[in-house]
């Protein structure tokens, strides 16, 4: 058996404790002081002993309320300076936090609802239509939802949501809950109670539909010591974090918790907006973020990147979705224009059910952990740069498995602890990784193989081309499967109806020009085809089924014979 370790050493860090008493292990009484979180809109602060003190209190709060340890509650909330000490006070009580993402319609959340089985729902107020709509679809009536449902109001924006959707008084805000009293101390999970569950994100794992990923109290805590080793130095006196990727991803592990354990402030927004994302840059003097490459498209394209000032960034550090080398170097010339020379965009690799960082930097896997490279018979493939096999991932970051769902687990999980990831990856001979694509999107073309992220990666490099999805489409005609690109040009006219001789002209130009750029088998025979913007979730990655929906009904629409 093959097996790669890090570069770095392993190393004995910390023994496993609670989420919570691992973030205030090396708190002194000065650090109370620090401001913790900054809200980018209203300028409104917290500080660390506010984090941990609304924690504490939002914790009792939830006990008087019939919270339990071991309980599930929902978070329905975007990225706020309330969700930090939320989430904290949920685990300070022992209860286990289901994140749930907010453009998740009444349908979806009623699936997370049931799987979970959360029973308390904190949710920001312009969300709250969105839960009673559910918990009605479920056949609550007023009096059982009321029981169920905290308003997370904090900032004063908040309060004008409140009054803007029209919550009435009588409804349990979270102001109420850390008004009531506060915990002497919090639950504590010692010895083998490090492996109990501690959060519930959900991810469609490596196929199939979405799962609850049981991420365990060690899970987080060795995450985030292990990535300290191969991190940029950070001072805590010096560094300004911006925390724009959504809280609800298992991505709170780097951009909410593993800064405020360095004891960084963080400013927070709640989405990414171009111009406030630059204005806050300046404000602020932010020197880091974690981002994803939507962002960096943004910053390349958008106005506010020449307005503000943004020479304060040291280090940008990409996650969620392959970052290509075109976009980095795009990026890099804004700044150095920008009189920015010494900006590090870089990225990270892994998954929900990793904790979720695996590797940085594309050569740094993280130290005390092991992967290996597997073929379709379960066999090693040895290094090189022609050598692709699923990769597999084992140590103290991976999930304790999927909520409900033993065959899933089993699927992907072995007996002696390997995670197999579903991606297909290449590690060559200088030891640098190479994530090709996903094992399941794998376009096959008469048995030759087309990742996707490769065609993607060249058509970012078109000058006219501002993002690009690829798919494979089945010729019955062919009897194999076709490549076919969507692309969002960066004329948005060719996008309009009123335009479609120039946009076919624009199409057939781009398919003309890839063919000297790949391999043969890597041709889009399948077709190009413009549409206005690149269907992503929030982190940035790519819905391709929502693409293989869209050449679903175009085929419908033309009577193809095409089959997906």
């Amino acid at each position: 058996m093959t097996i790669y370790r890090s570069k770095r050493p392993d190393f004995d860090y910390a023994p496993s404790t609670s989420i919570f008493t691992f973030l205030k292990r090396n708190e002194s009484p000065s650090d109370a002081k620090r401001v913790a979180f900054i809200d980018a809109v209203t300028d409104e602060r917290i500080t660390r002993g506010q984090v941990f003190d609304f924690a504490l209190r939002v914790g009792y709060g939830v006990k008087q309320i019939g919270g339990k340890r071991g309980d599930v509650a929902m978070i329905l909330c975007p990225n706020s300076i309330a969700w930090p000490y939320t989430f904290l006070g949920l685990q300070a009580a022992g209860l286990r936090p289901t994140l749930a993402n907010v453009a998740y319609t009444p349908p979806e959340l009623t699936h997370q609802l049931k799987d979970s089985r959360a029973h308390l729902i904190f949710v920001h107020p312009l969300l709250f239509p969105t839960v009673i709509n559910t918990l009605n679809g479920l056949g609550l009536k007023e009096g059982e939802i009321k029981k169920r449902v905290i308003i997370m109001s904090h900032t004063s924006q908040d309060e004008k949501d409140e009054k803007t959707v029209g919550i009435p008084a009588s409804w349990r805000r979270l102001k109420e809950l850390r008004n009531g009293g506060k915990l002497a101390k919090e639950e504590e999970f010692n010895g083998s109670q490090v492996h109990e569950t501690a959060l519930l994100c959900y991810s469609s794992g490596t196929t199939g539909l979405s799962k609850g990923v049981e991420t365990t109290h060690e899970n987080i805590t060795s995450v985030i010591q292990i990535s300290k080793p191969v991190f940029p130095p950070i001072s805590s006196d010096k560094d300004v974090g911006l925390a724009v990727l959504p809280f609800f991803h298992i991505l709170i592990s780097l951009v909410v918790l593993f800064f405020f354990d360095f004891k960084v402030p963080n400013v927070v927004m709640a989405k990414f907006e171009p111009v406030l994302f630059c204005a806050s840059v300046e404000k602020y003097k932010v020197t880091t973020s974690a981002i994803v490459p939507p962002i960096l498209l943004g910053l390349t394209l958008h106005p506010a990147a020449n307005k503000y000032d943004l020479r304060t960034i040291k280090t940008l550090f990409s996650g969620a979705a392959p970052l290509s080398a075109g976009l980095v170097k795009r990026v890099k010339q804004k700044f150095i224009s920008r009189g920015n020379h010494d900006a590090v965009i870089t990225q990270g690799y892994g998954l929900t059910e990793t904790s979720p960082t695996a590797i940085w930097f594309l050569r740094l896997l993280l130290p005390n952990l092991e992967v290996r490279l597997v073929d379709d018979d379960e066999k090693d493939v040895p290094p090189g740069p022609d050598s692709r096999g699923e990769l597999w991932i084992r140590g103290k970051i991976i999930m304790k498995g999927y909520l409900n769902n033993a065959r899933a687990t089993k699927e992907c999980i072995t007996p002696d602890g390997w995670f197999k990831t579903g991606d297909i990856a290449i590690i060559d001979n200088e030891g640098f990784y190479y994530i090709v694509d996903r094992k399941k999107e794998l376009i096959k073309y008469k048995g030759f193989q087309v990742p996707p992220a490769d065609l993607e990666a060249v058509l970012l490099t078109h000058p006219d081309v501002a993002d690009a999805g690829v798919i494979g489409i089945y010729s019955q005609k062919d009897e194999t499967e076709l490549p076919r690109a969507y692309i969002s040009p960066k004329n948005a006219a060719l996008a309009d109806p009123k335009n479609r001789d120039q946009c076919k002209a624009f199409e057939r130009a781009v398919q003309d020009w890839i063919k000297s750029k790949v391999a043969h088998h890597k041709q889009l025979r399948g077709g190009v085809i413009v549409i206005a913007a690149i269907p992503k979730s929030p982190t940035g990655k790519i819905l391709r089924r929502e693409l293989r929906e869209l050449a679903k009904q175009e085929a419908k629409a033309t009577s193809a014979t095409a089959k997906l």
